[in-house]
């Protein structure tokens, strides 16, 4: 039905829908051969903003090839920073910055502290 109606709203769709299933792969080198089909596929598009994820994927392929390669992501480390920065600002009115040092290693350690008139739970 879309495909019917709006054909530039199709493409864009298996664009986003292709690239998606490229992020998913979990083979390097198919996810390569498909990237740079990907790539050549939305950089002749004629649709702007494919173009602009065109150019911003190009010069990041190394990077999310790798993602792909070793499996790993960031998202650990940006969780960290959000703890951090959500801890620099309730730590405004702290009278120097040792005790704001403090809350962040306490809240971004496995350290567990037992409160008092609290049952402690066995982990």
């Amino acid at each position: 039905m879309i495909q019917a109606k709006d054909s530039q709203l199709y493409r864009g769709y298996r664009l986003k829908e292709a690239l998606r299933m490229i992020f998913k792969s979990t083979d390097a080198d198919k996810a390569e051969t498909e990237l740079n089909r990907w790539l050549w596929w939305a950089s002749h598009s004629r649709i702007p903003v494919f173009h602009d994820i065109y150019k911003k994927i190009k010069r990041h392929k190394e990077h999310i090839l790798n993602t792909i390669k070793f499996g790993l992501s960031n998202a650990r480390i940006e969780a960290t920073n959000n703890k951090i920065k959500l801890i620099i600002r309730k730590a405004y009115g702290f009278r120097n910055i040792q005790n704001m040092l403090d809350m962040v290693y306490l809240v971004c350690s496995n350290i567990r502290i037992p409160l008092p008139n609290r049952k402690s739970r066995n982990r």
